[in-house]
C-alpha cells in the first residue's frame, strides 16, 4: 500500500478528514515515546488509526498512549513489529540497524521518517510551521491556544506536552494544522506548509550539519517549500534570517514578513517595559500601534515570540481584537521555566533549555522573573557531540547562575567514539576557567541532596536540559518536603 502526499490545498473548501488510505493502515512506531511521535501516535489513534509502537522503557507518555487504545512494548526486537503492520515509521534518533527497521524492510514493509508522515498529514490542511533553532514548542503551542481562544479549531502537534491544549497534539474541526518544524536531520524539508516562521538560525545539530552556512541552506530550502501566496515570517533581527531573507529575495521571490523590535519590521513591539517579573509592550503593524498586552511567559525572548504568534495568527484570518486574550492568558509548555515546587521560600524551576542560548535567555528570565538570593542551576548537558562542538559556548552561558552543578552528560544519538572525546568534567572546568562556580556531580541522588543541604530561603533552583534531569527537581522538593531522607 502507497501513501502519497496531495498538492498543497489551494482556494475552495480543505478536506478536514485524513485520507482514506492513512486511516486504514496499520502503523508502528520505533520510537513511540519521543515528544513528536507520540504526539502523532495520539492524533492518529483519535482519527481513527490503528497504532503500535515500541520504545526503550515505560513511561507515562506511553500510558496514556496505550489508554487511547495503542499497542506498545518496551521490547525492541524484530518480533516486536505486528505480523499485520502495513507500514513502519521512525524517529530521527533511531539508527538504521535497529531490529525492527532490518525487520520491516525484510518483510518488504514501507518505513516512513517521522517527519514525512507528518508532511502527509499537514498536506491535507492549510499546514503552518514554526521553525528555528530555539522557541518553536513555546511558538507553536502558543499560536494553537490563541487560534482555539479565537474560535477556530486547529489540528496541531507540539513537542511539548500543554496543559492548556489538554497534551501535545489534537484533532480539531477547523482547516489549519499547526506543527512545529524540526530542522535536526533536515526533517522539515518533509513539511509543506502555507504559512511558517523561522524564529532564529543558529549552530546545532553539529553532528548531521557541516557548519552554519549548511544549516542556513537547509533554512532556505524550508522557506522556499512556502508558496508564493502562503506566508513566511522571519525574525528581522537574526542575521542568517536576514542573509536569508536577501537570498531569497535575489532569488526572485517576494520579501517575507519581519517581527522584532525596529517600528520598520511588519511586525514590532515598542515601549518595551518589565513589570512585576515579565515584559509589557506596544504591538505596531507596519508602524501603526494596536494596543498593549503583557503576557505571563517571562523572558525578553518570549516577547518576539509573541510577535510571531501575531503574524502567523493574523495570516490564518484572526483579528487583533480576537487574538488579545489567548495571547496574555497562555502560560507556556511544560519545562519551560516550570515550577515544580516551593518549600520553605526556595522556588525549584525546571526548564528545557539545552543550547547556550537558551541558557543564557532562561536565566535571565528567571532573574527578571523571581529576584532570586542566590541562582543554582543544574544543567544536564545533551549530548556528547552538541557539547564538544558547542563546548566554550556552553561555558560562558552560566554567568547569571551563581552555582552550577553538572551530571553526566546524558547520551543519545552518540557513538562511543563521541563519548570519549568530551565529558561533563570538560565543561565544568571550562566553566571555572572563565571565573564561574562549578561542580560536577554525576549522581542524580548527590544533586538533590547537596541542594537539600545548600540552599536557603530566597534562593532559586533550575534543572535544566533535554534529558531526564527533571526528575532532580521532583526528588529536591520531595526532600525539602521531608519525604526522602536528607
Amino acid at each position: 500500500m502507497t501513501l502519497t502526499a496531495v498538492p498543497e490545498p489551494t482556494a475552495g473548501p480543505v478536506p478536514h478528514e485524513l485520507p482514506p488510505e492513512l486511516e486504514h493502515l496499520r502503523i508502528h512506531l520505533v520510537g513511540i515515546g519521543g515528544c513528536g511521535m507520540s504526539a502523532l501516535a495520539a492524533l492518529l489513534l483519535r482519527r481513527g488509526t490503528r497504532i503500535s509502537g515500541s520504545d526503550r522503557a515505560d513511561s507515562q507518555v506511553l500510558s496514556q498512549l496505550v489508554e487511547s487504545g495503542a499497542a506498545i512494548t518496551t521490547v525492541q526486537r524484530a518480533e516486536s513489529v505486528p505480523g499485520n503492520a502495513d507500514l513502519v515509521v521512525t524517529s530521527a534518533a533511531i539508527p538504521p540497524n535497529h531490529p525492527e527497521l532490518m525487520e520491516a524492510r525484510r518483510r518488504g514493509l514501507q518505513v516512513f521518517k517521522y517527519a514525512e508522515l507528518l508532511g502527509a498529514v499537514m498536506a491535507r490542511y492549510e499546514g503552518v510551521a514554526i521553525s528555528g533553532t530555539h522557541g518553536k514548542s513555546t511558538t507553536t503551542a502558543w499560536l494553537t491556544y490563541v487560534l482555539r481562544r479565537a474560535g477556530l479549531d486547529p489540528n496541531f502537534v507540539v513537542g511539548a506536552t500543554v496543559g492548556q491544549l489538554g497534551g501535545s497534539s489534537g484533532v480539531g474541526v477547523g482547516r489549519q494544522f499547526i506543527a512545529e518544524a524540526c530542522e535536526f536531520d533536515r526533517s522539515f524539508l518533509n513539511l509543506r506548509p502555507r504559512h511558517a516562521a523561522i524564529l532564529n538560525i543558529e549552530e546545532d545539530h553539529l553532528d548531521c550539519y557541516a557548519d552554519l552556512q549548511a544549516i542556513r541552506t537547509a533554512f532556505g530550502e524550508f522557506a522556499r517549500l512556502v508558496p508564493e501566496d502562503g506566508t513566511l515570517v522571519l525574525n528581522g533581527h537574526d542575521p542568517q534570517c536576514a542573509l536569508l531573507s536577501a537570498e531569497l529575495q535575489a532569488a526572485g521571490r517576494t520579501a517575507p514578513l519581519t517581527f522584532g523590535y525596529d517600528p520598520t519590521f511588519t511586525w514590532s513591539a515598542v515601549a518595551v517595559r518589565l513589570t512585576k517579573g515579565t515584559y509589557s509592550f506596544e504591538v505596531c503593524h507596519r508602524g501603526k500601534v494596536l494596543g498593549r498586552v503583557q503576557p505571563l511567559l517571562a523572558g525578553r525572548h518570549n516577547v518576539l515570540n509573541a510577535l510571531a504568534v501575531i503574524a502567523l495568527a493574523e495570516r490564518c484570518g484572526v483579528t487583533w481584537t480576537a487574538l488579545q486574550p489567548g495571547l496574555v492568558e497562555f502560560r507556556g509548555a511544560d519545562r519551560r521555566l516550570e515550577l515544580r515546587g516551593e518549600v520553605e521560600g526556595v522556588r525549584i524551576l525546571d526548564d528545557y533549555a539545552h543550547h547556550p542560548t537558551e541558557i543564557r535567555a532562561t536565566l535571565q528570565a528567571a532573574r527578571e522573573r523571581f529576584s532570586p538570593r542566590r541562582l543554582w542551576c543544574v544543567f544536564q548537558p545533551h549530548q556528547h557531540s552538541r557539547t564538544r562542538f558547542l563546548l566554550s559556548d556552553f561555558a560562558q552561558s552560566f554567568s547569571q547562575a551563581d552555582h552550577v552543578l553538572v551530571p553526566d552528560i546524558y547520551f543519545v544519538r552518540d557513538t562511543q567514539r563521541d563519548r570519549e572525546l568530551v565529558s561533563a568534567e570538560d565543561l565544568v572546568r571550562e566553566i571555572r576557567a572563565r571565573g564561574g562556580d562549578a561542580q560536577y556531580l554525576p549522581q542524580f541522588e548527590a544533586l538533590s541532596a547537596q541542594l537539600a543541604e545548600a540552599a536557603r530561603p530566597g534562593d532559586v533552583v533550575i534543572t535544566m536540559g533535554a534529558g531526564n534531569i527533571w526528575k532532580v527537581a521532583d526528588e529536591l522538593v520531595a526532600r525539602l518536603r521531608g519525604h526522602l531522607p536528607a
